[in-house]
């Protein structure tokens, strides 16, 4: 039996789904701006689709009610990790999202302490989100890129694998 149609209009208002020749099983959904893309493998047909497209707009709308991450629980977050991970070292003025990081993670302003992730970070891991947050509180105390500034980095809960997730988010992500 047939699931009653929803809505007379599709995709949903806001909504780009687009096909892609890489994807081969998985979909994939983000917001870019105010719209959400989702990409679907491109040999879906129109049924496929739509079950794919509802699902995973169901899916973030659980998560975004849910897991909804202040600029107030990041500033939290962040204190945290310094007391835990970085013995207190690193000089915290703010901790935000930020809407214009899309060609990087995060990024500290040395001089006022200021922090800002990539909001496209929202969504991911929270093992992720700290490590991304942890190397920007060590940018406070160690400029650079340097053997000194990895070795504190890498005290990251899961540091790793968090290398490993956002090096195939940059890759196939998008």
């Amino acid at each position: 039996m047939k699931r009653p149609l929803q809505s007379t209009s599709w995709p949903p208002d806001g909504v780009d789904v687009i096909r892609s020749a890489r994807r081969t099983r998985t979909v994939q959904a983000r917001h870019v701006g105010e719209r959400i893309q989702v990409r679907i493998p491109a040999r879906f047909n129109a049924s496929e689709e739509r079950e794919a497209v509802e699902e995973i707009l169901a899916k973030l709308q659980r998560r975004s009610t849910s897991n909804a991450v202040s600029d107030e629980d990041l500033l939290a977050r962040a204190k945290k990790l310094n007391a835990q991970v970085l013995d207190g070292k690193a000089r915290i003025g703010s901790v935000r999202w930020a809407a214009n990081h899309n060609t990087q993670w995060g990024s500290c302003t040395v001089s006022t302490g200021a922090i800002r992730i990539s909001d496209r970070l929202r969504d991911v891991p929270d093992y992720v989100v700290d490590a991304v947050v942890v190397h920007e509180l060590v940018h406070t105390f160690i400029p650079g890129h340097g053997p000194k500034f990895w070795e504190w980095a890498d005290r990251a809960p899961r540091a790793e694998r968090a290398k490993g997730y956002l090096e195939a988010y940059q890759r196939f992500g998008d």
